[in-house]
């Protein structure tokens, strides 16, 4: 059950699109946070719910807004995946760092298809932030980490993408399938010798979140449909799922993992 307005749309052959309103956290999205909070942020660990808000509620007291704000709408977007029926190869905690995960924001299975996530935010008192912008940020995210190369083409990647996802599948309590770490493995090993990929070759989620300012104002689905429709060119993968959410607030979330 998805406790939120959530819309999907058929934007071509290989892109689909969904719309997503978080209002509220009525009682309903709290019974579904509840029953998947631990096993968005830690897998199959073990630990109470309430251990794991702790840890999140620490981890939060130490951040600013704009690292709050990305952090609580990559929880909702891997929320929503999961809730469709996704299987998760990711954790959203990255435990011996004291921080959500690197690489990759999210690695996801579905009937023998694998997925890269991106998710970026934006608050809607930023300058010219829109659904379509952010998702243009996420695909072109996904598109360098594959490739290698930095946003400008030129410069290397410190980072190996592919190793922190195949760290997230192998080592923690996320149950993934052997041959899925096979893969992500022989692509980690094919990145550190050099030989890069395209976006082309992966299916691809790019998410683009807005908060509002605390005040619910009605986002223009149609508006949001259409801008997404505009971005054809540039919504790169084999297969390509949008996700775009609007908030009301990060107070929403904070609020949730303050709670008892």
């Amino acid at each position: 059950m998805i406790p939120f307005v959530c819309e999907e749309h058929a934007i071509s052959d290989n892109t689909v699109l969904t719309i997503i309103d978080i209002e509220n956290i009525d009682e309903a999205t709290k019974a579904v946070l509840d029953e998947n909070f631990v096993s968005i942020c830690e897998g199959k660990s073990g630990s109470s719910l309430s251990t794991v808000k702790t840890r999140v509620r620490n981890l939060f007291s130490s951040k600013n807004p704009e690292w709050i704000m990305g952090a609580t709408a990559e929880f909702f977007v891997h929320l929503y995946i999961r809730l469709a029926d996704f299987k998760q190869e990711c954790l959203f905690l990255n435990l011996e760092e004291n921080s959500i995960k690197k690489g990759f924001d999210g690695y996801y299975s579905k009937d023998g298809l694998e997925w890269l996530m991106e998710s970026k935010a934006g608050s809607i008192d930023s300058k010219d932030v829109s659904h379509a912008g952010k998702v243009t940020l996420a695909i072109n995210d996904l598109s360098a980490k594959v490739s290698g190369r930095d946003k400008s083409g030129k410069k290397e990647l410190p980072n190996n993408p592919w190793q922190e996802a195949y760290s997230h599948a192998s080592q923690y309590d996320v149950g993934t399938a052997a041959n899925i770490r096979k893969n992500i493995k022989e692509l980690a090993n094919d990145f550190t010798n050099g030989k890069f990929r395209s976006i082309e070759e992966f299916n691809t989620m790019p998410c683009g979140t807005v908060f509002l300012s605390g005040v619910w104002s009605q986002p223009d689905h149609v508006l949001i449909k259409r801008d997404i429709e505009h971005l054809s060119d540039k919504l790169k993968g084999k297969h390509v799922h949008v996700i775009c959410v609007t908030h009301r607030s990060t107070d929403l979330f904070i609020e949730y993992i303050e709670s008892e």
